[in-house]
């Protein structure tokens, strides 16, 4: 099997490197730092299975998933992460990804969920969707996630308004909604929830 591996932390890389080319049917082709280099490398090589951290710089694990289903639709993606989010792990499945598992899991367990993917299993960790069976759905619409994340770096109401090519007052009706449905006191609260559970 020909396995691409993508991590923002280089000795998580390195790491993983070494232990799966231990393994006698695994071959190591690429190695990314970000999610837009694992999205060429991907193209370039066609490995069979892709193993993407799932916060990196350029493209998250998600979107290169995503992506990669239309421009390489043979290889299959799995998401390594340690935001166990119960909303990181809707958006992977929803993205095409075949995979999604914990940092914690050992080189040796990732070793057999990526033979079980590249023979066209998919394999979820039981308590990460444990949890996000139990956390629901997110009560924020599309928009209304987008306006959020859009005020998740503090930015004053009048750049959200600029970036969202709304009014600013649109947009303090959107955030005051938002507060409304996440009961909190503000903005600052609301990113705060929606990241932990993986709503932005």
């Amino acid at each position: 099997m020909r396995v691409l591996l993508a991590d923002d932390e280089n000795m998580i890389l390195g790491a993983l490197s070494a232990l799966l080319s231990l393994e006698d049917d695994i071959e190591v082709v690429a190695q990314a730092e970000d999610g837009t280099k694992a999205f060429d490398l991907a193209c370039i090589h066609s490995p069979d299975v892709c193993v993407l951290d799932l916060h990196m710089p350029g493209k998250d694990g998600i979107t290169v998933t995503r992506d990669l289903q239309r421009a390489v639709p043979g290889t299959r993606c799995m998401v390594l992460t340690s935001h166990a989010a119960p909303g990181y792990l809707k958006q992977a499945l929803q993205a095409g990804a075949r995979g999604f598992v914990p940092k914690t899991t050992s080189a040796q367990q990732l070793a057999g969920i990526i033979r079980e993917v590249h023979l066209g299993a998919q394999y979820v960790d039981p308590g990460m969707a444990a949890d996000a069976l139990s956390s629901g759905d997110s009560p924020l619409t599309r928009r209304e996630a987008d306006i959020l994340g859009l005020a998740a770096d503090g930015a004053p109401i009048c750049e959200i308004a600029q970036r969202a090519a709304l009014r600013p007052g649109t947009v303090r009706n959107y955030l005051s909604d938002i507060m409304g449905k996440l009961n909190v006191a503000n903005r600052h609260e609301a990113v705060h929830v929606a990241r932990r559970f993986g709503w932005i």
